[in-house]
């Protein structure tokens, strides 16, 4: 009998370590960092860049459409450079904690001139603040030609208006 009972637990042991013993000695999946959408991230010191894309219908003006997370508990002014420029095309101040979107409306459009780039394309946009090393991602530009990106194109920037006033007509009366 107690042979009998030895042989179960053995049984039950195999089975157990043959039908999970896989999950052991293979690595897990979600423990893996990946972008789930059509963007790229990246990080700088506190600040997470996240599923950053460049929305473009002309290939020469981009709104970068991005998501940037401050980590720390200091708010950052985030640099913002493309292609091959030495200047800021844009700062963005994280406040400590915030996720911040960027692009989503008109009022907080990153635009970035003179990309000439196509739709398909990978384009350089730098990220970087304070005395942190910066990270460089290949931004992937799209257009709005997908329903879901549709109102991301990037909105022309106001010109001033001057409107000359019409002198309104006055009655004369012939009295």
């Amino acid at each position: 009998m107690r042979a009998r009972i030895a042989a179960s637990v053995v049984l039950a042991v195999c089975v157990v370590l043959g039908t999970a013993g896989c999950n052991l000695i293979s690595p897990q999946s979600t423990l893996r960092q990946y972008d789930a959408s059509d963007g790229v991230s990246g990080s700088v010191g506190d600040v997470d860049v996240r599923n950053a894309i460049l929305i473009s219908d002309n290939g020469k003006t981009g709104n970068l459409v991005v998501t940037l997370v401050n980590n720390g508990d200091k708010p950052h002014r985030v640099q913002v450079q493309h292609g091959t420029s030495k200047k800021a095309d844009a700062y963005v101040t994280v406040e400590a904690g915030q996720v911040k979107q960027v692009g989503s409306d008109s009022a907080h459009q990153v635009q970035l001139t003179g990309i000439d780039t196509k739709a398909g394309a990978l384009y350089p946009v730098y990220f970087q603040y304070g005395t942190e090393t910066g990270v460089r991602l290949l931004v992937p530009v799209l257009t709005n030609a997908m329903s879901e990106y549709h109102t991301y194109t990037p909105t022309p920037t106001p010109r001033e208006v001057v409107v000359t006033p019409t002198p309104t007509p006055t009655s004369t009366s012939n009295g």
